[in-house]
Order: structure tokens, then sequence, then C-alpha cells
């Protein structure tokens, strides 16, 4: 990775984090793990990809007025899979370092939008409900336009209803927020998009201790 540095774009999402609760970062990840994940998802076959579900609930018509993605979760046993795994792992230890969050595990799956599908807007995670603390969220769309849809819709962390930002799924491009902080949505993909969503999780006795933004 010399080409690559990686830590000062870790060391700005721990200053994002800090000041806002939100990281946007392009070209976030070295382009070698990139490719290995593409060539991961072209080597899949599609139905390795689940459709999605909303929590524990088992009504397939009702999730699917919710989110329409597939998903097929990552696993370390692989090494292209293990490439991007190790990245996030780095990264938890190093925001452990400078926010003291006391992350604990991650874990991601790939998510394939076909065209049409999309995910209404939700939190990840809520207040009191101490799991999931940072989501992140990947992008390997390469020559990915607007016109092709499919952005992630962040709304503000002190109201709900008022938008915030856009982020196109454009590849390279990671996301990285507090989880019970922003709602966000994933507007409808006018072709097939690909992306890894992830969460850090800490120990049920453990506080994060990075103050939420205000």
């Amino acid at each position: 990775m010399s080409d690559f540095d990686i830590e000062n774009i870790y060391a700005q999402i721990a200053d994002d984090l800090r000041s806002t609760g939100l990281s946007i970062i392009e070209n976030a990840v070295d382009p070698k793990i990139i490719q290995a994940l593409n060539a991961r998802i072209a080597s899949l076959e599609e139905d390795t990809f689940q459709t999605a579900g909303i929590g524990r609930q088992s009504d397939h018509e009702k999730n699917a007025q919710i989110r329409r993605d597939k998903i097929r979760w990552l696993e370390r046993g692989n090494a292209q899979e293990a490439g991007y795994l190790d990245a996030m792992d780095e990264l938890k230890n190093y925001l452990n370092r400078r926010l003291f969050m006391g992350l604990f595990s991650y874990e991601s799956h790939f998510a394939h939008y076909e065209e049409g599908a999309f995910y209404k807007k939700h939190l990840d995670a809520f207040k009191g409900k101490a799991n999931r603390v940072l989501t992140t969220v990947f992008y390997l769309n390469d020559d990915w336009q607007d016109k092709d849809g499919g952005e992630l819709v962040i709304y503000q962390a002190e109201d709900h209803d008022k938008e915030l930002c856009r982020v196109v799924p454009k590849q390279g491009t990671l996301v990285t927020f507090l989880s019970d902080e922003f709602p966000h949505e994933v507007l409808p993909a006018n072709k097939s998009r690909y992306s890894i969503a992830g969460w850090f999780r800490i120990n049920a006795s453990t506080a994060a201790h990075i103050d939420p933004p205000r």
C-alpha cells in the first residue's frame, strides 16, 4: 500500500465522526481490495444472494414494501472478502485508539439493488440498544452516473424529516456514520447496483464514548 495513504483516510474518518458523526470519503479503500471484491461478485451466482428482511419479520410482502435489495454476508474464509474485512478491522482499531469507542466486532454483507430496487428511510439502531454503533456503506459501482439513481439519502440527526445530503454510489466511496443518529434511505436504482453494508458493534456492557453530534 505504498501509494495508498490509509492512515490519513482513517484519520479523516475519525475527525469527521468526532465533529459531525458522519464521514463521506471517496477513494477510501485500496484499489487492490476493490478489484478483488469486484472479481468476487462476478464469480457469485445470483441465487447466492438472499432477499433481505426487516428485523425478525417473516412477512415477505410487507418487507418488499420497505426494501427490495438482496444480500450475501461476507466471510473471512474467502480471501477476496477477507481483504475488505481486514481493512475494516484496521479502521476499528484506529477508531478505538482515537475516539475510545470500544468497538468490538464488525459484520457486513454485499447488497445488490436490481433495477427498481430501493430501501425506505430507516435507522440502523435505536437509542438504548447498544449493539450497532457505527454503520459503514462502501460502493462498488464503476462509472456510475447521476442518471443511474440509487443515491443514499441521509437525513439530519436533529430533524429526521430534513434531508442532510445525498451520496452517489460511486466505486470507492465509503460512508461511515453513527447508527442511531442518522436516518437514511436508498432511492430506486435505474440499473444494477452493488455495495457493502456493515456495522461495528460494541459489547452489551460497553458504552461508546464518542459524543453524538448536536
